[in-house]
């Protein structure tokens, strides 16, 4: 009688191998260019290095300078009375092309009363001249840490994108997914719920003469086009109905307990939200809120209001309105091009060293013709041995 161990050679032998296939590509075996690294062919290019990064990080710092910009931390603005208040000068930072005045002032008071009450921060500044168009309006956060491992995962792309999505299959959103009631949170997860919440008034500049405000001019701004034109295409009208969902919690200040087919809000058109949800890869980050791209904004004092609801002083941080104009490289940053510039400095430094070095003690070179890469090294011819005994 066969054995069943009959037929294992044959099932082994069937078996697919995992050994890669004998190719120059899969065995590493393509030409490669291995360059022997000499004087003549390192000192050049450390100075070719050197000479073409220093202007590129000098135009890079140059078109920095240019952007004018102003920042203002508000956190703080619940201290102010309800009359104007000087703001203390380590919450401005002015970067303009004229003369700056730093000083600005704030002022905090409530509208309404009771539970309806809404806090308004007004800040009071200067732009020491007119800030040609584009001009971004953004809000700053420090300490804030999008970029923590669950809070990045907590959302479902495909309730973004308009579907309908029950309890269960939310499970990326938890522990933000459904209330106690199972009815499933519009939009879920962290990101959302704790999304930046307050909101801004257009600039406006402040010409009154006689105290009555009636030649005040508003610079009008937009929150259109505020989002990445990528980041719109994730976002869709959604299919649930009014009943079916519940606001995140920290958002129902602003739609209450319920939503109503008139505050469902449809996430296609909410570029805030849009920006709001391409999280920030550092604690601190700035997040387009307003923009003109036609007007230029004239110099003079500006008056903004804002509607004062996020809690930044939970987590120590702070929040900041930011106003500025552009670059072909775009917002302020010189660190780029001082990278550039120290870069550049360093290379010519080491070109410059190893130069002299080579100069006053070259170090002699080998022949590299001698230098075999493909070649196995000769087989040592065997040796006879014998031992003792045999003698």
């Amino acid at each position: 009688m066969a054995s069943s161990d009959d037929g294992e050679p044959e099932q082994r032998s069937k078996r697919k191998s995992r050994k890669p296939g004998n190719t120059a590509f899969k065995q590493q075996r393509l030409k490669a260019w291995q360059p022997i690294l000499t004087p003549r062919t390192v000192l050049p290019l450390l100075f070719a290095l050197g000479i073409l990064l220093g202007p590129i990080g000098g135009l890079m710092i140059w078109g920095s300078s240019k952007i004018q910009e102003i920042s203002i931390d508000y956190t703080n603005c619940p201290e102010a009375t309800d009359k104007l208040k000087d703001i203390p000068s380590e919450h401005i930072h002015a970067y303009f092309s004229s003369p700056v005045n730093d000083q600005a002032m704030w002022m905090f008071s409530s509208n309404g009363t009771g539970d309806d009450a809404q806090e308004i921060c007004t800040l009071q500044f200067n732009l020491p001249n007119k800030l040609e168009p584009p001009v971004f309006f953004y809000y700053r956060l420090t300490n804030f840490y999008q970029n923590h491992r669950r809070y990045v995962k907590s959302l479902d792309e495909k309730q973004l994108k308009g579907d309908h999505r029950s309890k269960g299959a939310l499970v990326t959103c938890s522990p933000l997914d459904a209330n106690s009631e199972g009815k499933p949170y519009y939009p879920c997860g962290l990101i959302a719920n704790s999304m930046f919440n307050d909101t801004f008034e257009p600039p406006v500049l402040l010409n009154t003469r006689d105290g009555s405000g009636q030649d005040n001019e508003t610079y009008y701004m937009t929150n259109k086009g505020i989002s990445w034109n990528s980041d719109r295409g994730r976002y869709g009208a959604t299919k649930y109905k009014a009943d079916e969902v519940v606001p995140p919690p920290n958002w129902v200040t602003r739609y209450g307990e319920t939503y109503t087919n008139e505050t469902l809000p449809n996430l296609h058109d909410m570029e805030e939200f849009q920006v709001w949800m391409r999280t920030a890869g550092f604690p601190m980050f700035n997040k387009l809120a307003m923009r003109n791209d036609s007007a230029p904004m004239k110099k003079g004092t500006y008056s903004v209001q804002i509607a004062y609801n996020f809690p930044s002083s939970e987590y120590a941080g702070t929040k900041s309105i930011v106003i500025s104009t552009s670059s072909v490289l775009g917002g302020k940053n010189p660190w780029l091009g001082i990278a550039y510039v120290f870069v550049s400095g360093l290379c010519v430094l080491l070109g410059a060293f190893f130069t002299v070095s080579h100069l006053y003690k070259p170090r002699k070179l080998g022949d590299h013709t001698h230098l075999t890469f493909d070649t196995e090294p000769a087989l040592a011819p065997a040796q006879a041995t014998a031992s003792g005994r045999a003698i």
